[in-house]
């Protein structure tokens, strides 16, 4: 639970990309329904807030789509402020309000009364020379790509110091349970309960039958080394940060102490979203199903 009980206004810090026509409406209509009811005490682009004064906010109102809660992640993880994410993008799966359904939920968001999920997140860090050459938190994934020529890469992973296994493929994905549902999902990879603490790797087509999807301690530390790269080999975190890697650069992964607050939709279950959004579990059309 959050925030004091009968609470009369809330301090808010908004995100979104006034640039894109369909935000900036949102935004619009957000700001003009909650006048002199509740205080926005900052609002800006997704990487421009200050953390001092997003400190301040009772909660981080992210208006755009998942694209967006998951560049705000890397900000506000940091100041423990819950986020309502509304969609006004493709998917939704972050972003789970609807401008529609956030005015009729913020009465109950002024009480305090919500459900606010910890979403586990991982830093990814690049070795180079034993000194760190790139750092970036994520809320998804960070991935290992071929990139161009697009030859096969080699990659040797490790867990813990112990070697886990050598991988001819195109790359390979480590997510958190929130990324399960996205790139690593689409690689085959497994589906995670979003309280799970876990990490999942899973390898881009691996050029072998028998390297499937491992789900692993999340205390765990990863380590991704090359054995064979092509020129644009690519680490990339949450496909949003990315850098392109030597041969003897070293990629860490391991989990984020510090962890994402997410404010849960009351009005969808997290497995009716999961059914909708992604369309989970269908069943089959039958001959004469209309």
């Amino acid at each position: 639970m959050a925030g004091a009980k009968n609470k009369k206004m809330l301090k808010l810090a908004l995100f979104g990309d006034h640039r894109k026509a369909n935000v900036a409406e949102a935004i619009s209509q957000f700001t003009e329904f909650i006048k002199n009811k509740h205080k926005i005490i900052i609002s800006c682009g997704i990487e421009q807030c200050s953390i001092e004064r997003l400190k301040e906010a009772d909660f981080a109102i992210v208006i755009g789509g998942d694209g967006s809660i998951i560049a705000a992640a890397r900000h506000l993880y940091r100041t423990g402020v819950p986020v309502v994410g509304i969609n006004v993008g493709k998917l939704g799966y972050l972003a789970e309000f609807s401008v529609e359904e956030i005015t009729a939920f913020l009465p109950q968001l002024s009480k305090g009364d919500v459900t606010i999920e910890k979403r586990m997140m991982m830093i990814c860090k690049v070795l180079r020379n034993g000194k760190t050459h790139f750092s970036s938190t994520a809320l998804n994934e960070v991935f290992v790509a071929a990139g161009p020529p697009f030859k096969m890469v080699g990659l040797r992973m490790f867990v813990d110091g112990q070697l886990l296994g050598e991988c001819v493929s195109d790359g390979m994905v480590v997510s958190t349970p929130t990324g399960s549902t996205a790139y690593s999902l689409s690689a085959g990879g497994p589906i995670l309960s979003q309280e799970m603490k876990a990490i999942v790797i899973t390898p881009l087509c691996p050029h072998s039958l028998s390297f499937r999807p491992i789900v692993i301690n999340p205390e765990s530390i990863i380590e991704i080394r090359g054995v064979r790269f092509n020129e644009g080999t690519t680490v990339s975190v949450d496909g949003q940060v990315s850098m392109k890697l030597d041969i003897e650069d070293v990629v860490q992964i391991q989990r984020e102490k510090r962890e994402f607050l997410v404010v849960n939709n009351p009005m969808r279950s997290k497995w009716e979203t999961l059914a909708t959004k992604l369309g989970w579990a269908k069943t089959p059309k039958y001959k004469g199903d209309l």
